[in-house]
């Protein structure tokens, strides 16, 4: 095994010390023994890190896999950071997981941890969604918590997400000094293991209620709901969490008429019926989709494993269903808010809506026309809990979202919650059906309001170390060679978030980008167009997003515009995408 540099060696023979219980040390010499240098390589080649999403990586033996070890190792990180964070004080954790293989037991563990270092630890009994965690932090006044999740990765990944005392996950500087504190961690024997079991409270189905009462406060039209209590609604938890509470959020908002998707409706690991349990994907929506064609459903929705995202299918005129994008959700609910809030007299000078850079800007020209502020952040919601925590008591927030899934809507959590975004995508499609329109129709009117935007997103697996190097230089190789036109159309202005520089292309004046650093370039185009190149935080993946835009003066050109602006991302993204 000549090709293993000697940190990774190093890792690799500290596994197979008396440290590691006997199965993990035969596992990690099996694969020595069978000379699987490329598995080891990538096992072991660093220590998982925190990225957009917490702790995320394939289960399996390593330092850089998900384990008891590497989950021990980080929770008593953890545990360490919150000790010197909160001194003399009495900690409390909040711990939830989804319906991953292995999740329970990874729950169990991080609790057992916590429980050893002296934490009172409120540890849900059954599996529960992100959201529900973030508003338990911040409900039992909880200085951290944890949720162990992989989100809409694929079954054989699984993860830790972390959250500080908001509810929000960790943002500069606790997701750096959290790290720190694990990589202090040298030996299996400073992590406590050994479970306290007096610390431990466990947080049964009753709760749900009082996050159930907390959403349903928030309601901006139950005349309508009443009014449309009937309304056909599809939806799918893909075999995860939302099972558990989207059918009861629904009900409780007023809805009779949900029908769940049977195939899918059973908390499942392995996720049998789909390649990915992404909404994000067709594949994954294609059963709620077809349940909605057969039962004429007025809407189609489908939350991912940790129901912090949800995907959303609208009726055409001729009955059939067609997928919406992230960023035309979370258009549609900014749009609904907005102007309901307006109409009731409810919109006031300090509140603000919050979007992403790689967000359509369709967000902020909603908000903008009703004289409401825009906040842009980093991809992650996290970013967006941040900023919701800073302005706390200062302005409102009312909505906010990502073009990969994740609104909220009020400030109950500081996540993205697929559950909170549910009852409120049933809302609005009653609502506007009491006016006698679909959301297809509304989606159109913001097309001839706003103009008529296009994105569109390819994402590049990379994976192990080979990948992440790859990557690496292909971030590299675009700084070293910005590009002058993108589809022949002049690039006006680049913006590079890991030096905090937007560049004015003609005269190279620079400017500075208030936002924290991050491996990001932006490309924008002398028609508006934005173009954006950024390694994924939580996947072995680098993503490149595009939105045009054109304005729309009459639904008839809506096909000769569509195919146009198509056209148009296709030979941008083609001189900017390279396999």
């Amino acid at each position: 095994m000549d090709n293993l540099d000697k940190d990774t060696q190093a890792r690799i023979d500290q596994w197979l010390t008396s440290e590691y219980d006997k199965d993990t040390v035969a596992k990690v010499q099996e694969l020595v023994d069978n000379n699987q240098e490329t598995e080891l390589l990538d096992s072991f080649y660093k220590e998982l890190e925190f990225g957009t999403g917490g702790l995320r990586g394939i289960m399996g033996v390593g330092s850089n896999r998900m384990n008891k070890y590497t989950i021990g190792k980080a929770t008593q990180g953890l545990a360490n950071y919150l000790k010197k964070q909160f001194p003399d004080q009495e900690i409390k954790v909040a711990v939830s997981y989804d319906s991953r293989n292995n999740s329970q037991e990874f729950g169990h563990l991080v609790a057992d941890v916590f429980s050893a270092n002296g934490f009172q630890v409120y540890l849900f009994k059954e599996l529960r969604p992100t959201p529900i965690l973030s508003f338990a932090v911040r409900h039992f006044k909880c200085q951290g918590g944890v949720m162990l999740t992989a989100s809409h990765n694929p079954k054989e990944y699984n993860g830790y997400k972390a959250y500080w005392n908001d509810g929000g996950q960790l943002v500069a500087p606790h997701d750096e000094e959290v790290i720190t504190e694990v990589n202090k961690i040298k030996s299996v024997k400073d992590i406590k293991f050994d479970r306290n079991e007096k610390n431990i409270h466990l947080v049964d189905e009753d709760f749900d209620q009082i996050y159930i009462d907390a959403n349903l406060k928030l309601s901006i039209h139950p005349e309508a709901v009443k009014s449309q209590k009937d309304l056909k609604i599809v939806y799918s938890p893909i075999h995860g969490t939302g099972i558990t509470i989207v059918p009861k959020m629904l009900e409780a908002w007023g809805f009779t008429n949900i029908t769940v998707v049977d195939e899918q409706a059973k908390p499942d690991g392995n996720f049998p019926t789909v390649v990915y349990p992404n909404p994000e994907e067709e594949d994954a929506m294609s059963m709620a989709m077809r349940k909605g064609e057969e039962i004429d459903a007025d809407v189609v929705m489908a939350t991912d494993p940790d129901a912090d995202r949800v995907g959303v299918a609208v009726k055409l005129p001729s009955g059939e269903f067609q997928l919406i994008n992230g960023n035309q959700i979370g258009s549609l609910l900014t749009y609904y808010v907005l102007s309901s809030k307006k109409d009731l007299g409810q919109l006031k000078d300090n509140q603000y809506i919050v979007k992403t850079i790689v967000t359509s800007n369709l967000f902020s020209d909603i908000a903008k026309s009703f004289d409401v502020k825009t906040y842009e952040t980093l991809t992650g919601f996290k970013f967006i809990g941040e900023v919701m925590t800073k302005l706390e008591g200062k302005e409102t927030y009312l909505v906010g979202g990502e073009e990969s899934y994740g609104f909220l809507v009020g400030d109950l959590v500081r996540d993205k919650d697929a559950v909170n975004s549910c009852a409120f995508i049933a809302e609005m499609t009653a609502y506007f059906k009491s006016q006698g329109k679909s959301l297809y129709d509304v989606l159109i009117k913001l097309y001839l309001d706003y103009g008529y935007y296009k994105e569109k997103l390819i994402s590049l697996t990379k994976k192990g170390k080979a990948g992440a190097d790859e990557i690496k230089q292909m971030m590299a190789d675009l700084r070293a060679n910005l590009p002058k036109t993108l589809g022949s159309i002049e690039v006006t202005e680049v913006r590079d978030y890991e030096s905090s520089e937007a560049t004015d292309m003609a005269t190279g004046k620079k400017s500075k980008i208030d936002l924290p650093k991050s491996d990001v370039l932006q490309f924008i185009t002398k028609d508006g167009d934005v173009i954006s190149a950024r390694p994924s935080g939580t996947e072995p993946k680098i993503k490149f997003y595009c939105s045009v835009r054109e304005n729309l003066e009459f639904t008839t050109e809506l096909g000769q515009i569509s195919n146009r602006l198509d056209d148009k991302v296709r030979e941008m993204m083609a001189d900017i995408v390279k396999d």
